[in-house]
């Protein structure tokens, strides 16, 4: 059975070849690719909302490189810690599925039998999530209107994406883990001193959440070296600053070659309560 729940009536999803069917015969097609449509007309704000085609595809090439791999082995590690045999785990804006398809392959390898999903609110970028890994369901949905089952996931997961904190609370389980991993002060330090004049540093703050106990905030940190130019603007490209840098800094940026840079994040823990 699916993790995934009808966006219409809330009932059990289950999948086929073609389409996934709910009790009362609503269905929803799988693309090409593999990832169903589950946001509602009414949820969406925009034509095509979430990332665009040139930011999924700049996001694709870069994380493709290793370039965030200690992250996505930070969350292997912590997951696998708290997963039991055959866990339910959701990706909320999986993006293009690296740290998803990671975790679900580093569980298979434990000897584990996880049920795994992503939402993302960009159905382009998803299409390169759904071909990375078949083993995991993907569907365009809305992290504030999640079309999963209340307490039916054991951990979830959100990387740079928006904190529905409510939703996130009715669809873990009592005890479920929830893993949020945020950019730390200086992340990206030295690309923001080629951007901008006066660069500030990312705030970083502890904040406690109703209904979740705090278990503990991992660091990761290290640096990365870019030898080209097309590897510093899929950098560029996926980042927040692509769309609120003034023209200059673009171009400083777009003259260097290579480019040598921290990478900063925090892995917030909580664990709901019961």
């Amino acid at each position: 059975m699916s993790l995934f729940r009808c966006p219409v009536c809330g009932g059990p999803l289950e999948r086929g070849e073609h389409t996934y069917r709910c009790e009362k015969g609503h269905s929803y097609d799988i693309a090409r690719e593999g990832y169903t449509y589950l946001l509602p007309p009414n949820q969406k704000h925009s034509a095509a909302p979430g990332d665009d085609k040139g930011m999924a595809a700049a996001r694709r090439e870069f994380l493709s490189k290793g370039y965030y791999k200690p992250l996505l082995d930070t969350l292997c590690r912590e997951i696998l810690a708290r997963a039991g045999d055959a866990p339910a785990i959701l990706d909320t804006g999986c993006g293009e599925g690296y740290y998803t398809a990671g975790v679900y392959r580093a569980l298979l390898q434990a000897g584990k039998s996880p049920r795994m999903a992503g939402i993302d609110i960009s159905k382009f970028i998803l299409r390169y999530a759904a071909r990375r890994e078949k083993g995991v369901e993907f569907a365009v949905a809305s992290s504030y209107r999640l079309p999963v089952a209340d307490s039916s996931v054991d951990v979830l997961l959100n990387c740079f994406s928006p904190l529905a904190l409510e939703e996130f609370r009715r669809v873990l389980r009592p005890g479920g883990t929830f893993l949020y991993v945020v950019p730390a002060a200086d992340h990206l330090w030295e690309l923001k001193e080629v951007l901008y004049e006066r660069p500030y540093p990312n705030e970083e703050k502890e904040t406690p959440y109703e209904g979740f106990d705090y278990e503990a905030i991992v660091p990761v940190d290290g640096r990365i070296s870019l030898k080209n130019q097309a590897d510093i603007h899929a950098l560029f490209q996926m980042t927040p600053y692509y769309w609120k840098t003034p023209r200059e800094g673009a171009e400083r940026l777009a003259s260097l070659d290579t480019l040598d840079c921290r990478i900063a994040f925090r892995v917030h823990i909580f664990r709901k309560k019961a």
